[in-house]
C-alpha cells in the first residue's frame, strides 16, 4: 500500500411520474368570476415549474457528451474494473481516455471545486499488480469501490473507500493531501480502519504508515475532469490510469447491481420502466456474441439443461436467422447448440434449437435435444439486452464480440 495509485480504491432515482388528473389543477373546484383566471395562471405555473425540475434533473443525470458516452459505453460488461477485460476492450478503454484526455475538459482540475466529492472506480488498469488492497478488493464486483476528495479544508484529505455492503460496513484508508499544481495532488496515507455495522467501534487497519517512509508517498494526476464533474480519469505515480465518476447512467447502475446480486429484479424493472417511457419503438434482434449475466431462474444441477436454456454461456446471434447458444465446460470442451430464429410479432421471435452436440476442437458427440420458444426483446441496444425467453425467464446479456472494439 505504498501509494495512492497502488491503493487506488478510489469513485437516479427515478422522478415517478404523475398523471395529469391527480395534479393539484385537477383537483381544484372551478370557481366563478376572475378566480378562474387567476388559479389557472397560478396552476400553469405550477405544472411549467415542475416541468422545468423533472427536465433540469433528466439533464443532469445524463450529463455526459458524445465523447464521455464513448467511454461509458466501453465500460459496460467489464467485470472486475478492468481485471478480467480482454485484449481487444482494453485498447477500446484506452483509446476511449486517450481521446478525453485530449479534449483536457477543466483547465485546471485541482483548482475546481468540482474534483471535490465522492467518485466511485469504474475501471482501472493493472488492478492486480499492486498493493494487497488492490489486489483483494479492487476486482471484486460485489464491492464498491469509492475515493473522496476534499482539499478545500484544514485537514486536506483524499480516502480511498472500499464498501463491503450496507449490512456489513466499509474499509477506509486515509491520506494527507496537498495540490503540487493544476493537475497534480501530492499525498501521504496515515490511517485506516475498517467501520463494521455490527461493531460499535472501529477495527484498526494493520499497517504501520509512519514505518513505510516514503512507501506510503505518492502522488495522482487528474488528466481529465469533465465539464458536467461526473467523469474524471487519473494516472497515478505506477503508471495505472483510473477512470471514476460521480453519477452513472442507467446501464451501468444495472449492471453494478447485477454484480453485487442485491435486489436485482427490483433494478431490472425499474430500468425497464425508465426506457419504456423513452418510447424507442420496435427492437431488433441485434447480431453478435451475447454474455448471460443474470436470469430469473436459479440454475439446476443439470448442467445441460441449463445450457439448453440458455442459464449459461453465450447466444450467438446471426443476421441470416442462425443462433447458438455456446457454453465452456472443461479442458477445452464446449456445448453448442444451433437453431434458427424468425420474426413473429411486435419485439418477439420464434425460436427453434435443435442440433446439440458436445464438441472439442473439430470433433463432436451429437445430443438428441429440441427447445423451442418465443425470444422476446424488452430492451436492447449495442452493449445490453434484456429479453424473455424459455419458460418466460428473464434475461439480462452484454454483447462480448470483438467488433465492438474495432
Amino acid at each position: 500500500m505504498a501509494t495512492l495509485e497502488a491503493t487506488a480504491i478510489p469513485g437516479l432515482r427515478f422522478r415517478p411520474q404523475y398523471p395529469t388528473s391527480n395534479t393539484p389543477c385537477a383537483r381544484l373546484a372551478r370557481p366563478s368570476g376572475r378566480k378562474i383566471r387567476r388559479l389557472s395562471l397560478k396552476c400553469s405555473l405550477v405544472g411549467q415549474q415542475q416541468q422545468v425540475e423533472e427536465e433540469e434533473q433528466v439533464s443532469k443525470t445524463a450529463a455526459f457528451t458524445e465523447e464521455e458516452n464513448a467511454l461509458i459505453n466501453a465500460l459496460i460488461g467489464i467485470q472486475g474494473r478492468g481485471r478480467s477485460a480482454t485484449s481487444p476492450k482494453l485498447q477500446e478503454v484506452e483509446r476511449a481516455v486517450q481521446k478525453l484526455e485530449n479534449l483536457k475538459g477543466v483547465a485546471d482540475p485541482t483548482g475546481s471545486s468540482l474534483i471535490e466529492g465522492r467518485w466511485q472506480l469504474m475501471f482501472t488498469t493493472r488492478p492486480g499488480t499492486a498493493s494487497p488492497i488492490q489486489r483483494t478488493f479492487v476486482g471484486v464486483d460485489s464491492f464498491s469501490v469509492f475515493q473522496e476528495v476534499y482539499l478545500r479544508t484544514d485537514d486536506p484529505r483524499v480516502s480511498n473507500i472500499v464498501k463491503f455492503s450496507d449490512l456489513i460496513g466499509e474499509l477506509k484508508v486515509e491520506a494527507v493531501a496537498s495540490i503540487k499544481d493544476g493537475k497534480r495532488i501530492l499525498f501521504q496515507f496515515d490511517r485506516a480502519a475498517f467501520s463494521f455495522k455490527f461493531l460499535p467501534f472501529k477495527v484498526p487497519y494493520p499497517v504501520p504508515f509512519r514505518l513505510l517512509g516514503d512507501e506510503a508517498k505518492g502522488w495522482l494526476d487528474t488528466t481529465y475532469l469533465s465539464q458536467s464533474g461526473n467523469i474524471r480519469i487519473s494516472r497515478g505515480n505506477k503508471g495505472t490510469t483510473f477512470v471514476l465518476q460521480k453519477e452513472t447512467e442507467p446501464r451501468q447502475r444495472l449492471l453494478s447491481t447485477i454484480s453485487n446480486g442485491r435486489d436485482v429484479r427490483e433494478a431490472v424493472d425499474e430500468f425497464l420502466t425508465l426506457n419504456q417511457s423513452n418510447g424507442k419503438g420496435e427492437l431488433e434482434l441485434v447480431e453478435g456474441e451475447w454474455l448471460m449475466i443474470w436470469s430469473t431462474q436459479e440454475e439446476t444441477e443439470s448442467w445441460i439443461e441449463n445450457a439448453a436454456k440458455g442459464l449459461m454461456g453465450k447466444q450467438i446471434v446471426r443476421p441470416n436467422g442462425d443462433i447458438k447458444f455456446l457454453v465452456d465446460i472443461l479442458f477445452g470442451f464446449k456445448f453448442s447448440m444451433t437453431g434458427k430464429y424468425t420474426k413473429s410479432g411486435f419485439n418477439t421471435y420464434d425460436v427453434t434449437m435443435d442440433d446439440a452436440a458436445i464438441v472439442a476442437g473439430p470433433y463432436g458427440i451429437p445430443a438428441e435435444m429440441e427447445t423451442k420458444f418465443t425470444l422476446e426483446l424488452l430492451y436492447t441496444d449495442e452493449r445490453i439486452r434484456i429479453s424473455r425467453g424459455y419458460g418466460k425467464i428473464l434475461f439480462v446479456h452484454v454483447r462480448v464480440d470483438a467488433a465492438l472494439q474495432k
